[in-house]
């Protein structure tokens, strides 16, 4: 299978000859893997096995993340998802998840969630890549497991989805 990479931000006009829709922005998805023993502001891995640093790009708003809660330990263990800007310490723990239960299993977390962080939906930085960084709460951290899953993500449009020449 063929792999491209680039840089641009992917906008679709939808077969508009005439440049008159609104361009939207593809949502894209980044893996992610947080051990159950990582405290939170830990950077979260790309898999168990890819201990690569999952990295976003300058612009991303985390519109959905999309977990596997298997952690263990702990009475009621839960976990924190956050970002780190890229390079700093400027670290935001909770920014993209407050205290979710890290043993529900298939877990779904977008802005209507109670566990939703300030900056889920939100532009996380206009000019920095953001490390996404997870872990335990420090009140009833799990101690074993895992949390994996999905992070469905876009790049603002930096043009506001009209069209240029």
């Amino acid at each position: 299978m063929a792999l491209s990479t680039t840089q641009s931000i992917w906008r679709s006009g939808g077969g508009d000859q005439t440049r008159t829709a609104y361009c939207g922005s593809g949502v894209m998805a980044a893996q992610f893997y947080i051990s159950g023993a990582d405290a939170a502001g830990t950077e979260v891995s790309v898999s168990s096995t890819n201990t690569a640093d999952v990295i976003l790009p300058a612009g991303a708003i985390i519109l959905e993340i999309q977990a596997n809660c298997a952690a263990t330990g702990g009475t009621t263990p839960t976990f924190d998802m956050g970002f780190t800007l890229y390079g700093t310490s400027t670290a935001t723990n909770t920014g993209l998840v407050s205290a979710a239960v890290a043993t529900t299993g298939k877990l779904v977390i977008n802005q209507a969630s109670a566990t939703a962080g300030a900056n889920l939906g939100t532009t996380m930085s206009t000019t920095q890549l953001v490390t996404i960084t997870g872990g335990g709460t420090s009140g009833d951290a799990p101690t074993g497991g895992s949390i994996s899953g999905t992070i469905l993500y876009f790049v603002a449009d930096p043009l506001l989805g009209q069209q240029n020449v």
